[in-house]
């Protein structure tokens, strides 16, 4: 998008629907060169064309407005310059209406390009041998417990992480949680490949396997809390009620697998396990590992997240947090299933 078509974007996320008049007497104030109405028909044709809104009406009844809240725009720039306690909260407590939303999520054009994307890595697997096919998940394996593990703060370099994951020595001046959190990674996506097609139907059990996986040695309950957590880093506050988070994860695998683009069950899955916060401790961790699970027993390339950056990451799940938005979350995972594709099973 152009500066312009980020206004424009803004403005209508602002604003159940507006129409084409209401968008230039709004937009042309800060865009005052040669602002026709042609030029903000071209514009909303691509904010339409690339899934951000849609048209509404006939004529000059024609309204535009968002084609879901979800995909609302957020300047994450700015929004991130005002500490959490400066920043306006869509919601401060978890909202059950986004259950209503978790689809249509992805573009046409995204679908067809995530689509091509797997279509290569079915294609790269098929021509490489099966012993390469499994140094391939070795080494994904090991990028992935240490880029997962490292979001939640851990502190093990990658050549560490590989060592430990094939030599089974620990780096000296670290804690031995931190070895302990980058092994269960292993366990669990060495579970996972024994049996991928096991994670093709979605069950409240397996999720909880999953976690008593990841956080296995590392002091923290098992099963779903009972009692109220807080998030480093914003005021959003997720369900506190043992009862509630049940019913909401209940609800999440039905639509987990209802859904039929097994890309969009596994961004849902990041979204909504990270926004519930099931467990005490270790819910990203089990929401990145199920994605994963996800793709593999639907035959898609796994993500490692290698190269993702940490603080942005954090920063796109606080924005769904806070503002409901999916949208940075979304371009990131897009983008690291790109980079996976390109750079595993080749």
């Amino acid at each position: 998008m152009n500066k312009r078509q980020e206004a424009i974007l803004e403005f209508i996320s602002s604003h159940r629907t507006v129409s084409t008049s209401e968008i230039h007497d709004n937009i042309s104030g800060y865009f005052p060169e040669n602002y026709t109405r042609i030029t903000i028909i071209r514009d909303v044709d691509f904010l339409i064309k690339n899934g951000f809104i849609k048209r509404e009406g006939r004529a000059r009844n024609v309204r535009y407005g968002l084609l879901n809240p979800l995909l609302e725009y957020v300047n994450v720039d700015n929004y991130f310059q005002n500490d959490c306690d400066d920043r306006v909260l869509k919601n401060y407590n978890f909202s059950f209406d986004v259950f209503n939303h978790l689809n249509q999520l992805f573009t046409d054009d995204e679908l067809r390009r995530i689509l091509s994307l797997n279509e290569k890595f079915l294609g790269n697997i098929k021509k490489i041998t099966p012993t390469i096919l499994k140094k391939e998940f070795e080494r994904l394996t090991i990028e992935f417990s240490w880029k997962s593990s490292r979001i939640e703060g851990n502190t093990y370099s990658l050549l560490d992480t590989e060592r430990l994951i094939r030599e089974n020595v620990e780096a000296s001046g670290h804690s031995k949680e931190e070895s302990i959190m980058i092994l269960n990674h292993k366990r669990a996506l060495d579970h996972i490949l024994q049996d991928s097609s096991y994670y093709g139907f979605v069950t409240l059990s397996k999720i909880e396997d999953l976690h008593r996986t990841l956080i296995d040695g590392l002091g923290v309950n098992t099963g779903f809390r009972s009692s109220p957590v807080g998030i480093v880093g914003t005021d959003y506050k997720p369900l506190d009620n043992i009862y509630q988070i049940k019913d909401s994860m209940t609800e999440l695998t039905k639509i987990i697998n209802l859904h039929q683009n097994p890309f969009e069950k596994a961004f849902v899955t990041i979204l909504m396990i990270s926004y519930i916060q099931p467990f005490e401790d270790g819910n990203k961790r089990t929401s990145r590992i199920l994605a994963n699970s996800i793709l593999l027993a639907n035959n898609y390339c796994p993500i490692s997240y290698r190269s993702m950056d940490e603080v942005e990451y954090k920063k796109a799940v606080i924005l769904f947090y806070e503002q409901n938005s999916v949208l940075y979350l979304k371009e990131m995972f897009i983008d690291q299933f790109e980079q996976a594709v390109g750079k595993y099973f080749n």
